[in-house]
């Protein structure tokens, strides 16, 4: 039995070839390892369309039910890495079986629970077992498509989470209105044991060499500083994007002048643009990821600063906050295969902490972004400070570009050596 520590990429000469080009299809692995994260991504906001209807029925305040999105935020941030090492040792199938069968336990006590405490443990657990879900299946898809296409195959991954905003969440939120709140959790959880037969059946066996991965060794991946570069630029490229995203209501609203009934379609916009934007940011960034990197938040600047300034115009905000999806989100793909890659031998723990870093540049854009739409600046506030934010993550996406240049330029003899970084 092998381990997770093993190495995703092949040999250097192999991936410097230029003329090795990516399969023209995905194995299909990839995808059912995407339902995984849609069914994820789904119950992480599916609560934000049933709050009246949860904090009703258990006797809170709306604003203490929505504890159950923020508790699962920590449990995200939390849980990747912590659950990436307690589970070091045992087999991908195995680990991606129990974390969805925690999934499924969870959902199901979400459903019969009267107790908002017994609730809100529920959803802590059920993040835990999400963040061990995410960074597994970064690794095991990255595996899978080979070197050659990992970002691609990270961007089919991470676009089932995005497909989640665009269709799971309206559609959970729609049957809560019919069905009762309790209904979405059900059906999360039907479709969660589901989604545990296919990854029994569809994930192979671990096959390789008996090493065993300590935790010392996979910890020793912290030590390389290209892997925390590109964490930052994690961090500070979702706490750019979804500082606005969280508080674009009231931009569209009180400084478009849009209907409130035409929110939900820009969102529905904004999903359709990230999802299209995972999906050509992983492709693009198989070929040139460090372009991409740079590219991405760049643009995204300029779309932020650009909603600043015409906010006051709903046709050009609506249009400006669908192309934010498409640009903002796009670059995710290869940082999280940069990640992985300057991980080492510790791919699972260099996924995992990508999950930990856009979760927790998520808490803090909000957080910020809170602040300024209570300033001088109102409804425009949290669009300002995504546009410092999403800035930021060029400094660390150029100083890993600049890395590899001087890597590459660097004497034959001095490649061969061990590098610290």
């Amino acid at each position: 039995m092998t381990t997770r520590g093993d190495t995703l990429h092949a040999p250097a000469e192999m991936r410097s070839s230029s003329h090795k080009l990516p399969p023209a299809r995905l194995p299909l692995l990839v995808y059912v390892l995407a339902l995984g994260t849609f069914l994820m991504g789904t119950t992480e906001f599916v609560v934000a369309g049933l709050l009246p209807e949860i904090a009703a029925d258990v006797q809170v305040g709306v604003a203490q039910a929505g504890l159950l999105i923020t508790v699962f935020a920590v449990g995200m941030i939390v849980g990747a890495p912590l659950m990436a090492m307690l589970t070091l040792r045992l087999p991908a199938r195995l680990t991606l079986v129990m974390a969805l069968g925690i999934f499924v336990a969870g959902h199901v006590v979400v459903a019969l629970g009267s107790s908002f405490a017994l609730i809100l443990g529920a959803r802590f657990l059920t993040a835990l077992a999400t963040g061990a879900f995410w960074a597994v299946a970064n690794v095991v898809a990255a595996r899978a498509a080979g070197p050659a296409a990992s970002s691609r195959a990270l961007g089919v991954v991470g676009a089932g989470a995005m497909l989640a905003n665009v269709v799971g969440v309206p559609l959970g939120a729609f049957a809560g209105q019919l069905m009762g709140w309790r209904g979405p959790f059900w059906a999360l959880a039907v479709l969660g044991a589901a989604a545990m037969v296919l990854i029994a059946r569809k994930v192979p066996r671990d096959t390789g060499g008996d090493q065993a991965v300590s935790v010392r060794s996979e910890l020793s991946a912290l030590r390389s500083g290209r892997l925390w570069l590109a964490l930052a630029a994690c961090v500070s490229t979702a706490g750019g994007v979804l500082s606005t995203y969280t508080y674009i209501s009231p931009l569209l609203t009180d400084r478009a002048g849009l209907a409130a009934g035409l929110v939900p379609l820009v969102l529905v916009g904004f999903g359709v643009g990230a999802l299209a934007g995972f999906l050509v940011g992983g492709r693009l960034g198989d070929r040139r990821p460090y372009l991409t990197t740079i590219v991405a938040p760049a643009v995204t600047t300029v779309l932020l600063l650009a909603i600043c300034l015409l906010s006051g115009y709903a046709a050009p905000t609506m249009v400006l906050v669908a192309l934010l999806g498409l640009f903002g989100l796009g670059a995710n793909p290869v940082l999280i295969s940069l990640a992985v890659r300057f991980a080492g031998k510790a791919p699972t723990l260099g996924s995992a902490l990508t999950v930990s870093a856009f979760n927790l540049g998520t808490a803090i854009g909000s957080w910020i972004a809170g602040f300024a739409l209570e300033s001088p600046l109102g409804a425009t506030g949290p669009a300002a400070v995504g546009t410092a934010i999403a800035a930021l993550t060029l400094i660390p996406t150029i100083a890993i570009a600049l890395t590899q240049r001087r890597r590459h330029s660097a004497p034959a003899h001095t490649q061969g050596a061990p590098a610290a970084s």
